[in-house]
């Protein structure tokens, strides 16, 4: 059976008042066909969350409103592996003295450089398995969860900032000194760190927080990214603590917004062939020399490279993956012509398409 996690704004809620909608739940289930697995509660934000095994989505509501007439502002259709890595559980906890926590957690992105450097490269091997081992020992130890693994790339969920803030410091601390004599050209780690609440207005958990997390890590100039709103979290947890900016570029809100909706239309548009910075600067509302200055600040890059990075990059991952051809993936992202698609490949990253193609994935 399907299991759905929903939440309820709930203005003034305590953990008392959640453990009684839930233990009403627990009486009233059978008649729905539903089973109330657990809940989280968060008395700072004013929200509830529940975990429920149920038929469907209406099977949900209709429990809720006869066991309390709470009614879920959204629900979700979600996946027990992944609420059991991003928030550690997915039933009651056995013990009364254990507190239901809150479902707030601080998301992780950490991505390594790029694809490139692990061409029949036996050191860039042994790198890459020392960097693995220590950045799990880091996530372990800082508390995390490790929700998504990739070769080059790690999701990770955290219950506080303090420990996200600290992993991420030792990650790239500890960086510095797997295969000391190694170009460190090769070793550049991006991290970016948001916070959020695993169901919002979007189909999948977590999912504003992750992409914001993603744009810090991939998008944003800077080590370490954090958002708006992990400053403050990682304040509140820390009352006179100060981020060290040599190390963590945290954004404010403005900044944040403008990297959202930059994002949002970047995405229906980045592949179009004929996009370009008139459209781009009239569609966010700024002038050319406002959007200049605002991608430029962001990226350390102007309107029109910060595109066609983009576009490489996600051209490099396709033929990583072996989704197409170099004139498919030409087309694909956004460039006129295979031929000038090689170039600024070339420009970018050193090699031509066709040597990555062939070194690296025949």
């Amino acid at each position: 059976m399907p299991i759905y996690m929903d939440r309820h704004d709930l203005p003034g809620v305590t953990l008392k008042d959640a453990a009684e909608a839930h233990l009403k739940d627990l009486i009233h289930q059978d008649k729905y066909s539903c089973k109330a697995l657990t809940y989280w509660v968060d008395e700072e934000r004013e929200n509830a969350f529940c975990l429920i095994e149920a038929p469907n989505k209406d099977a949900v509501t209709e429990l809720h409103l006869h066991a309390h007439g709470l009614i879920s502002n959204e629900i979700i259709e979600v996946d027990s592996n992944l609420v059991k890595s991003f928030l550690g559980r997915l039933h009651d906890p056995e013990s009364e003295n254990e507190i239901i926590d809150s479902a707030f957690r601080a998301i992780m992105v950490i991505e390594s450089s790029n694809y490139i450097h692990r061409m029949n490269n036996n050191q860039f091997d042994l790198f890459y398995q020392r960097y693995h081992k220590s950045v799990g020992k880091c996530i372990s130890k800082c508390n995390g969860k490790v929700v998504l693994l990739k070769s080059n790339s790690y999701l990770v969920s955290f219950k506080t900032m303090d420990d996200a803030i600290l992993c991420a410091q030792n990650i790239k601390h500890n960086t510095k000194y797997i295969t000391p004599n190694f170009d460190s050209s090769y070793k550049e780690i991006n991290i970016g760190i948001s916070t959020g609440e695993p169901v919002t207005d979007k189909k999948e958990l977590f999912q504003d927080a992750i992409a914001l997390s993603t744009y810090l890590c991939e998008i944003v100039q800077g080590d370490i990214v954090i958002s708006s709103e992990a400053k403050e979290q990682y304040r509140k947890e820390h009352e006179h603590a100060l981020i060290d900016k040599s190390l963590i570029r945290s954004l404010i809100p403005r900044e944040e917004l403008f990297l959202i909706n930059l994002m949002k239309y970047v995405e229906l548009h980045w592949n179009n062939p004929l996009f370009n910075v008139n459209d781009f600067s009239k569609k966010m509302g700024f002038s050319k020399s406002q959007l200049n200055r605002n991608i430029k600040k962001l990226t350390g890059c102007s309107p029109n490279n910060f595109i066609k990075k983009l576009r490489l990059q996600r051209a490099m991952k396709l033929l990583y993956n072996q989704k197409g051809n170099i004139s498919q993936v030409a087309f694909e992202t956004g460039f006129n012509t295979p031929a000038y698609f090689s170039k600024c490949f070339s420009d970018e990253f050193g090699l031509l398409p066709s040597t990555f193609t062939k070194q690296y994935i025949d």
